[in-house]
C-alpha cells in the first residue's frame, strides 16, 4: 500500500465513547504514516447528489483530536443513513446492498485516494460496511468498531460494546431518582429503557439500581401481548401491596413493542399507520406501548374501584451523548488504536473485519462471519435467560412466581387484593407467574 489514506465514519445513534476512538484512531493511524479524513453525517454526504468534499468531509489531525475522548457525542456527527436496498428489504425481508449508493460511496472514497476504511457504528452500520468491504475487494481495507448502548453485536466471551457501560451508570442514577420519588409519593413508575431487540440496558440498569420488576423481550419469546405484559407487571404490583408496599419501579426495554406483531399487526392494534427507519425497522417512538401499558392497568385498578397512581417515564436520548465514564474512555482509546493496527497487520486481517479485545487482547472477527443467514443482516446478542446473569437479576425482582401461587397463604392474599377466588387467581395469572420454559398455552 502507498500512499495509506484513512477515512472515518460514525452511523447510527451517538453512544459515549464515539470521539474516544475517533481521537485514538486519528492519532495512531498518523503516527503510522497515514493521512485521516473525518466524514461528516455518516453514509449521508457519500451516497447524495449533493455531496460536496470541503463541507462534508474534514483533514484530522493530532491536535484537533487530542482531547476530544473526554467528550460524548460525535466530532463528525452521525446519521442513519445506510447501504441497504429499501426496495429489497421491504419485499422480501433481506438485507442486500443497494448498488447505486455502494457505487456512490465507492467512487468518492476512491476520489479522496481512501484506501482504509474505519466505521463506528452498531449493526445496520457494520452491515454497510460489509457491503463496502465486499464490494472493495483489494482496493479497500474495511475495519468495523461496534458501537451501541444496546450491547446487542455479538461480541466474543460476551464483552460489552463501548458506551453501554457509561449508559448503564447514568441510567442506574437516574433510575435511583425515580426509586426516591416513587417511595415518598407512594406511586408506581413505568420507565422505557432503550433496546431495540435485546434486552441487556434494561436488565442491567434495572438490576444496578434495584429496580421492583424489569421486563425484556426475551422473557417472552418473541411474541406476547399488552395484556400479558400486564399481566406481568399487575402481577408485581399486587405482590408488592401483600408486603405493604403501593410503590414500585417497573423498567421495561422498549423492544417489548416489537414482541406486539410485525407492521400490520402493530397498525392493526394501533388503528393507524406506522413508518419504518432507513434500516426498515418500525420506528418505536410511533409505537406508544408505556401509555398503552398504563391505560390498560388503570382499566384493571378501576373496575375494582381502586386507583392506581401511575407514571410512564422515557430513559434514552440523555444516556446517548453522555461525557463517557473513565471505563468508556478507556475501552474506546484501546478500541481505536487496535483498529489501525487491524489495517497495518496483515497476519491479522481478512477483508471486512471488526475489532474486538478479549482477556485485554485483540481479536479480530470476520464481518461475514457474524451474518444472520435467514436475514443477511448482522446477528443480534440477545440476553440468556438461562444464565446464571439472568437469574440474579431476575432473583432480587418482586413479581408473582409459581412457587406464589402453590402457597395457599400467599395465594389467598394476593386473589384478595384482586377480588378474585384464589382458584380464580391461580388460573388467570399462572402464565404471568411462569418462566418462558414453563408457560403454558395461551389460553390455560
Amino acid at each position: 500500500m502507498a500512499t495509506k489514506r484513512l477515512g472515518i465514519i460514525v452511523g447510527g445513534g451517538p453512544a459515549p465513547g464515539i470521539n474516544a476512538v475517533i481521537g485514538a484512531a486519528t492519532i495512531q493511524a498518523i503516527n503510522c504514516g497515514f493521512e485521516v479524513t473525518g466524514f461528516y453525517d455518516g453514509f449521508r454526504w457519500l451516497v447524495s447528489d449533493q455531496y460536496d468534499p470541503p463541507a462534508h468531509s474534514t483533514r484530522l489531525e493530532i491536535p484537533r483530536v487530542a482531547r476530544i475522548h473526554f467528550d460524548g457525542g460525535s466530532l463528525l456527527r452521525t446519521s442513519r443513513t445506510n447501504l441497504l436496498n429499501a426496495d429489497v428489504l421491504k419485499q422480501t425481508g433481506r438485507a442486500e446492498p443497494d448498488p447505486r449508493r455502494v457505487s456512490l460511496a465507492l467512487g468518492r472514497l476512491r476520489e479522496l485516494g481512501i484506501n482504509c476504511l474505519l466505521t463506528i457504528g452498531g449493526d445496520d452500520t457494520s452491515l454497510s460496511a460489509r457491503f463496502l468491504g465486499e464490494a472493495g475487494g483489494e482496493n479497500l481495507r474495511v475495519v468495523h468498531v461496534p458501537k451501541t448502548i444496546d450491547n446487542d453485536l455479538p461480541l466474543p466471551q460476551n464483552q460489552p460494546t463501548f458506551g453501554f457501560s457509561t449508559a448503564r451508570y447514568i441510567g442506574a442514577g437516574l433510575l435511583k431518582n425515580l426509586m426516591v420519588d416513587s417511595q415518598t409519593t407512594g406511586r408506581w413508575y413505568l420507565v422505557s429503557a432503550m433496546g431495540r431487540t435485546a434486552g441487556w440496558l434494561a436488565m442491567s440498569i434495572g438490576f444496578a439500581a434495584g429496580a421492583t420488576v424489569t421486563l425484556i423481550p426475551e422473557e417472552f419469546g418473541g411474541q406476547c401481548s399488552i395484556q400479558s405484559i400486564a399481566d406481568v407487571l399487575e402481577g408485581a404490583i399486587l405482590k408488592r401491596a401483600v408486603y405493604g408496599r403501593c410503590d414500585g419501579v417497573a423498567v421495561l426495554a422498549e423492544g417489548l413493542a416489537y414482541t406486539l406483531g410485525d407492521k400490520a399487526e402493530l397498525e392493526r392494534l394501533l388503528k393507524k399507520e406506522v413508518s419504518v427507519d432507513a434500516a426498515g425497522h418500525v420506528r418505536l417512538s410511533e409505537v406508544p406501548l408505556m401509555e398503552l401499558l398504563r391505560d390498560e392497568l388503570v382499566k384493571r385498578f378501576a373496575a375494582r374501584g381502586e386507583n392506581l397512581p401511575l407514571v410512564t417515564h422515557n430513559i434514552g436520548y440523555e444516556l446517548r451523548s453522555a461525557d463517557p465514564t473513565p471505563h468508556d474512555m478507556a475501552y474506546c482509546r484501546a478500541l481505536g488504536y487496535h483498529s489501525i493496527r487491524l489495517f497495518t497487520d496483515d497476519a491479522r486481517y481478512s477483508h471486512g473485519v471488526m475489532v474486538a479485545l478479549v482477556n485485554g487482547n485483540l481479536e479480530s472477527i470476520a464481518l461475514r462471519d457474524i451474518v444472520d443467514p435467514a436475514t443477511n443482516r448482522t446477528r443480534v446478542r440477545l440476553v440468556d435467560i438461562q444464565s446464571d446473569e439472568y437469574i440474579v437479576n431476575r432473583a432480587y425482582q418482586i413479581r408473582l412466581e409459581r412457587s406464589d401461587l402453590e402457597n395457599p397463604a400467599m395465594l389467598a392474599k394476593l386473589a384478595a387484593l384482586a377480588h378474585l377466588a384464589p382458584a380464580e387467581f391461580k388460573s388467570r395469572y399462572v402464565r404471568a407467574a411462569s418462566r418462558l420454559h414453563e408457560m403454558p398455552p395461551e389460553g390455560q
